[in-house]
């Protein structure tokens, strides 16, 4: 297995992987429009040893408080062919894609996921930091990650991630 930066050739893999993945289309969908405005800061493969992608990371820029400066970025979509399960590429996605993020200087991470699977990256809760996301009820998994260049402390409010999510 090998996990690597997306390049552009890798796009109908991760499309393909996204709609085997995911109960409806919405996450490739979300993925492709991030992609074609440029909203992806980051995306990661893990691919097999023939060359198939069979787990994906991207992350995206978000804002706080209209901060579109403020160096956060949403994790959103992680998936791993159901065939790969269990073998830990989910976290090894999530660790080198926070590694590459804080190569690359930003400050946090939000992700709105299970709490119990993201805690042991070091994922907190984002309310006590008193961070806020635009969907109600969702207070439980919505979480931060501060990452080496980030002070939580510098920020607090409402964290919005694009448009394109609202259609998740």
């Amino acid at each position: 297995m090998l996990i690597r930066v997306e390049i552009p050739i890798d796009a109908p893999g991760i499309d393909q992987l996204l709609r085997q993945t995911f109960s409806t289309d919405a996450e490739a969908d979300l993925v492709q429009k991030l992609r074609q405005d440029g909203l992806l800061v980051l995306g990661m493969v893990a691919t097999d040893d023939t060359g198939k992608i069979i787990g994906y990371i991207g992350f995206t820029l978000v804002d706080v408080n209209g901060d579109k400066e403020c160096q956060w970025v949403g994790l959103a979509p992680l998936a791993v062919d159901s065939a790969y399960q269990r073998q830990g590429i989910g976290a090894k996605l999530v660790c080198e894609g926070l590694d590459s993020l804080n190569e690359c200087g930003y400050k946090a991470v939000v992700v709105l996921d299970d709490p119990d699977y993201y805690r042991r990256f070091g994922f907190t809760k984002a309310l006590p930091h008193t961070l806020t996301c635009k969907w109600p009820g969702m207070e439980a998994y919505f979480q931060v990650y501060a990452l080496d260049n980030g002070n939580l402390a510098d920020y607090s409010g409402l964290v919005k991630f694009s448009s394109y999510f609202d259609d998740c």
